[in-house]
């Protein structure tokens, strides 16, 4: 399966609207919008990002928008974040959207935060070079709950 990164078009808003919408997906996640149904805040929200200095990606696999990567915040304390559609995981796409992501984004360091339950996510990060730096809890929206959370660090090469 080919993967590969580009611009994000307005035409895949709906897509990462429904992949995001995914119950089980947002479990996983667990920090996801207050109301991943509510249609105008995801709006907002990507209209923020696009307007912002962060560098977002769609993540195609054999042409097909399977996902989004993107790196943000202020310099000094950038963050990695991807969503994979579920049908797609467990296939190496993560680890190859995010292996795209690093060499397109090569300003170090960089930050991750994954739920500590989510398995599948931090082996993406650790196969991609992040490591384990600290352990914190946070209310996640998709939980209802305080939820364990790691965070990582990619350090300069």
């Amino acid at each position: 399966m080919e993967v590969a990164l580009r611009e994000v078009h307005d035409s895949d808003l709906p897509v990462f609207y429904r992949q995001m919408n995914d119950p089980e997906a947002c479990r996983m996640a667990a920090f996801v919008l207050e109301d991943p149904a509510d249609r105008d805040g995801f709006d907002a929200y990507w209209a923020r990002n696009r307007a912002s200095s962060a560098v977002l990606r769609t993540v195609l696999a054999d042409g097909d928008v399977v996902g989004s990567a993107a790196v943000y915040g202020e310099p000094g304390e950038r963050e990695v974040t991807y969503w994979i559609d579920r049908a797609y995981w467990n296939r190496g796409i993560a680890t190859a959207a995010l292996r795209g992501l690093l060499a397109q984004v090569r300003e170090r360091p960089l930050y991750a935060r994954a739920a500590a339950d989510n398995a599948g996510s931090l082996r993406v990060l650790e196969k991609c070079g992040f490591r384990v730096t600290a352990h914190a809890s946070g209310y996640a929206n998709a939980r209802g709950e305080e939820t364990a959370e790691v965070v990582l660090t990619l350090a300069a090469d």
